[in-house]
């Protein structure tokens, strides 16, 4: 069983944020946490609260029959992808004007069981 959260419209850039989501990408639920809790990078917060999202999807499809504790869930997928950018105009000499692009960016994050994503690669091995 997996999860998917998702997060559109996050106010960074796509490239800042996926140096956090390629630090988590395939790491068990609770490490990929402690590593968003004490990450410096503002993106990291944002990435928290979607990795919480996507546990409470995955304890929400189960029916709370149970606890993301007690099964060892992984990051599967995690991936970013570039939103439309606002763009303004600020004053340059000569009566110029530069753009600015204040950049955007979507984020997916998939969980799923550990021993769900090595059935999958087993039975993947066996049909090739």
């Amino acid at each position: 069983m997996e999860a998917i959260a998702k997060m559109k419209n996050v106010p960074l850039s796509a490239r800042k944020m996926r140096f956090v989501v390629d630090s988590i990408r395939g790491k068990s639920a609770s490490q990929a946490l402690n590593i968003l809790k004490f990450s410096k990078r503002e993106a990291s917060e944002w990435c928290e609260k979607l990795l919480l999202s996507a546990i409470a999807n995955w304890e929400n499809k189960l029916e709370m029959a149970y606890s993301a504790d007690d099964y060892d869930l992984v990051v599967k997928e995690a991936f970013v992808d570039s939103a439309s950018s606002l763009k303004r105009f600020r004053p340059a000499p000569h009566g110029r004007a530069h753009r600015i692009r204040k950049r955007l960016n979507h984020v997916t994050l998939v969980v799923a069981n550990k021993t769900q994503i090595e059935a999958e690669a087993t039975a993947k091995e066996t049909t090739e």
